[in-house]
């Protein structure tokens, strides 16, 4: 079954003996063609019969059946071999053509196989370009169809951020933002400060307010104490409403 399979899909095979390779020409590629191992070769044509009884290739002409003939040749790298059915000296039926190129036998597609071949694959980029599309449609009952592409995604990522220019602080905003760094400054003095860059940070002094003595800042408790003593001044009542004569 593998050899019939073999023998109807010649259009996917080559076959080469690399012996013959270096001495092909016109009066002897027909015996290179004609080796045992060559699976385009059929053994039952015409060919095969002059061959055995020794005979020239112009006895084909008066033979009826399949044969091989030289059609072209172009020294040394292309020749071409075609396969036909004779029904007279003069009336041929062409069957398949084979060209040889550098030594290696390939059989040449009809006209058939090639529109079918073009076809195919035109089906097939246009199946494959549907298949694609529908996988980058999305649907939702609430938002309904749209497309989301991959491409997106990474142009997004690789595309740069832009920044936004800063603008120059104006004369008011540097002076004020320097009252406020000295007001703090007077209001939380530094502890340490550093000479150079890199050297260790020294300790500040902090001069302290000499506190007030002990007397004072109880004779200034006792004086509002006295003061909250003091009676306060009688408060007036208020004043008595007095019926309006008619």
């Amino acid at each position: 079954m593998s050899a019939i399979d073999f023998r109807d899909n010649l259009l996917g095979i080559s076959w080469v003996d690399s012996g013959w390779v270096p001495i092909l020409n016109p009066g002897n590629v027909l015996d290179y063609f004609s080796e045992r191992s060559n699976p385009f070769y059929d053994r039952t044509c015409n060919n095969e019969v002059v061959k055995m009884q020794r005979l020239t290739l112009e006895h084909l002409n008066q033979m009826v059946g399949v044969e091989y003939i030289l059609l072209h040749a172009q020294e040394p790298i292309l020749y071409i071999i075609r396969k036909q059915q004779r029904q007279s000296p003069t009336q041929v039926i062409p069957l398949a053509d084979y060209y040889i190129i550098a030594g290696v036998v390939y059989q040449a597609p009809d006209l058939g196989t090639v529109i079918s071949s073009r076809a195919l694959s035109a089906v097939h980029g246009i199946q494959s370009a549907f298949d694609e599309a529908m996988s980058y449609c999305r649907y939702h009952p609430s938002k309904g169809y749209w497309w989301h592409f991959k491409d997106q995604e990474e142009r997004e990522k690789v595309k740069p951020k832009t920044k936004k220019k800063e603008e120059p602080s104006s004369l008011f905003q540097r002076h004020r933002v320097d009252t406020l760094l000295l007001d703090l400054r007077s209001k939380f003095p530094p502890t340490f400060y550093q000479p150079k860059p890199g050297d260790k940070p020294i300790p500040v002094e902090v001069k302290k307010e000499p506190e007030p003595p002990a007397e004072t800042v109880r004779q200034e408790e006792r004086e509002p104490a006295t003061k909250s003593s003091a009676p306060a001044p009688p408060s007036k009542p208020p004043p008595e409403k007095r019926a309006r004569l008619q």
